[in-house]
């Protein structure tokens, strides 16, 4: 396919550029994690997207094509669960043969790596996140509203670990009264084994997880816990724009971050778009409404239109939701984070 035009990397209207893309790969998911997909909206009678819903990995792989040619460097796949899509180390080899993109990351709940993690090293991922948010097994049932444990999450990061990834992060998303004990036992746990711990403030994306202020743990007081144990030292960024406050433990024994997207907003150096499985485009998190590609797609659209298409979302993008939250903006319709990735 022949690469568009090289163009200079547009900016949105503060001056953002683009440099990374997430990318949605299925709405669905093997967990109803409270906070993002409660069982009591998404049950057995939910419908998903049909898979004729689904962006194709050849139509994912031209949107990734055209964002690389505006300045992507990093692409994101998520879900839902992205592990549920089949084949997607076939669409990984796709990705990684694209001109501009320097990195493949991928986020995901662990259950399935222990299958998974060989073939998605194989292909072309360079870093897996995986999501833990508590080591008790109780605790972490009644988040994820599945009987799973602790210990096969565990087993998927060392999966991981056993196939070669040496980047491996685990991001906690801390609720006050729910899983808040917990914030030591995951340091303690962490600490020494080269895995880079993440805690996560609960954020209010979508409107179906009960979001309140009042269970929001801020990334200060969580930083706090850690240190009055393990003293800590600030770390500098890895990048402009990263969302972790990065520290070190003061022993050596690791690093540690943690993301405040309520309590210390950082829109103003979000570099980042997002793919929903039905070809939407997204220009934040928490937006309401997305910009179609599918139908461009899938009347014959040429690479260059598409790239065309996205320099002109983002050179109109304006979003900056969590720096001016408010408690209407919260009540407002929001798209649900598991049709997007977090």
């Amino acid at each position: 396919m022949p690469e568009p035009e090289t163009i200079s990397a547009p900016t949105d209207t503060h001056g953002r550029p683009m440099h990374d893309l997430r990318i949605s790969v299925t709405d669905r998911c093997n967990l109803r994690c409270t906070y993002c997909m409660p069982e009591e909206h998404f049950g057995e009678k939910y419908e998903f997207l049909q898979r004729s819903d689904l962006l194709s990995f050849e139509e994912i792989a031209m949107v990734a094509r055209a964002a690389a040619a505006l300045g992507v460097k990093k692409l994101r796949l998520t879900g839902g669960e992205p592990l549920l899509r089949r084949d997607l180390p076939v669409l990984v080899g796709m990705l990684r043969e694209i001109p501009g993109i320097e990195d493949i990351a991928l986020t995901t709940n662990g259950l399935l790596l222990p299958q998974l993690a060989q073939p998605l090293k194989d292909a072309g991922v360079d870093r897996i996140t995986v999501s833990l948010d508590c080591l008790d097994d109780a605790i972490l049932e009644r988040i994820s509203g599945r009987p799973i444990t602790s210990a096969q999450v565990l087993a998927g990061i060392d999966a991981a670990r056993d196939a070669g990834f040496t980047k491996l992060k685990v991001n906690a998303v801390v609720q006050r009264g729910v899983n808040d004990d917990q914030i030591l036992p995951l340091a303690e746990h962490f600490r020494g084994t080269g895995v880079i711990l993440r805690f996560i403030e609960f954020m209010d994306v979508g409107t179906l997880n009960h979001w309140n202020l009042a269970a929001v743990v801020p990334a200060a007081e969580l930083r706090d816990v850690i240190a009055a144990r393990y003293p800590l030292e600030v770390t500098a960024p890895n990048y402009a724009g990263e969302v972790a406050a990065r520290y070190r433990y003061a022993d050596g024994q690791g690093e540690i971050g943690f993301i405040s997207s309520v309590t210390q907003p950082f829109c103003r150096d979000c570099t980042r778009l997002r793919l929903a499985p039905d070809g939407d485009v997204y220009t934040c998190l928490f937006a309401g409404q997305g910009h179609p590609l599918k139908p461009m797609l899938r009347a014959g659209a040429t690479l260059a239109t598409i790239t065309d298409k996205l320099r002109g979302i983002w050179t109109h993008r304006s979003d900056r939701y969590s720096e001016i939250r408010t408690e209407a903006s919260v009540r407002s319709e929001k798209v649900e984070m598991y049709h997007i990735g977090g």
